[in-house]
């Protein structure tokens, strides 16, 4: 049994912010949060002392070779979009993909990922100031330019930097559960769950002003109870605005309909009491504000393509693993990963 293997791809002329991403997600001992103890390393096409784009000088303590065992496989940015992979990077990711390892793309990341041929006929995304080019150079993906990141199963893709963090809480969501993902977020300080079909960037940002603060207070009232009754018009009153304002008001500053966004919100809930109780399937729908079994496996369905039962069971194996490694010293995980096979 050993801890879940993180590897992080490094390379000459990174930039720090984007290398910090998945370091502040996966780099730390988050334990006491409910995650597993992490195998976090960083790793480069060859080991060594390389530059950031801001001067800064990163030790890389692993090749290619860190890779090959590794459960999650991040790109966090890249540069030279338009050249070709050295090719002992291009096998690399190859084999972890075919493995089984997750592949992410963080940002320009996807470029990477694309030029290793891993997005053929796939769906992804990108910082959206580079989506054209990503479409020209790679004609046989699927370029959503329209959305924070993108899930295709084995690969994960996402927008910007701050979309970089949506999606690694995102992966954290997926694998270790929506309780875990909120007290990470709280404990960085990042909001809970922006969902991967949000826009990239607000067309204009919300001036300042008590309607915009009501606002803001309707949403975090209605995000605090989201498994209660909740109409748009409602909502709307309770902001104090027109039900056509509220619509174009929410849309600008959060990127997607309030009726998108309440089910992502009941989602997460129904995650949360799937986690942390014993509840009937029955009994979690109707809290969560989905009124029957039948839709909320609809929903479950159509956003986390699984079932409600399917996803307890995985949460509760994995608790139960998660929870013997958390006993476990870190210098005996550390020994029981370096004796386990390639």
């Amino acid at each position: 049994m050993t801890a879940p293997i993180i590897a992080v791809l490094a390379f000459d002329g990174i930039s720090p912010f984007h290398f910090s991403v998945p370091c502040l997600v996966f780099g730390a001992d988050r334990t006491n949060l409910g995650l597993p103890r992490f195998d976090f390393r960083v790793c480069g096409v060859e080991e060594g002392l390389i530059r950031t784009d801001a001067g800064l000088g990163i030790l890389v303590p692993h090749g290619l070779a860190a890779l090959e065992d590794a459960d999650i496989v991040i790109i966090p940015s890249w540069k030279d979009l338009e050249a070709p992979l050295a090719k002992p990077l291009e096998e690399a990711l190859g084999r972890a993909h075919r493995r089984g390892a997750l592949i992410v793309g963080l940002c320009l990341g996807t470029f990477a990922l694309a030029a290793a041929g891993l997005l053929s006929g796939r769906k992804a995304t990108t910082h959206w100031a580079y989506t054209e080019q990503l479409r020209a150079l790679h004609p046989d993906i699927s370029v959503d330019a329209d959305v924070l990141y993108v899930d295709d199963g084995d690969i994960v893709t996402s927008a910007g930097v701050a979309a970089g963090l949506d999606c690694c809480l995102h992966i954290v969501r997926a694998r270790y559960g929506a309780e875990a993902a909120l007290r990470l977020a709280r404990h960085v300080v990042l909001s809970p769950h922006r969902q991967g079909g949000q826009a990239q960037f607000i067309e204009r940002p919300v001036a300042k002003s008590a309607d915009a603060d009501r606002f803001t207070e309707v949403l975090d009232a209605v995000r605090a109870t989201s498994g209660e009754t909740h109409s748009l018009d409602s909502v709307a009153e309770a902001a104090g605005l027109t039900r056509r304002t509220f619509t174009r008001r929410f849309q600008k500053s959060i990127g997607t309909s309030f009726g998108d966004w309440l089910i992502s919100q009941r989602i997460e809930l129904a995650q949360r009491l799937l986690e942390a109780t014993d509840k009937s399937i029955d009994v979690v729908a109707f809290d969560a504000g989905f009124g029957s079994a039948t839709s909320l496996r609809q929903h479950f369905s159509a956003r986390l393509r699984t079932s409600p039962a399917q996803y307890r069971r995985e949460f509760s194996r994995r608790a139960d693993v998660g929870e013997r490694m958390a006993h476990l010293p870190a210098a005996l995980i550390g020994h029981v990963s370096a004796l386990s096979p390639n």
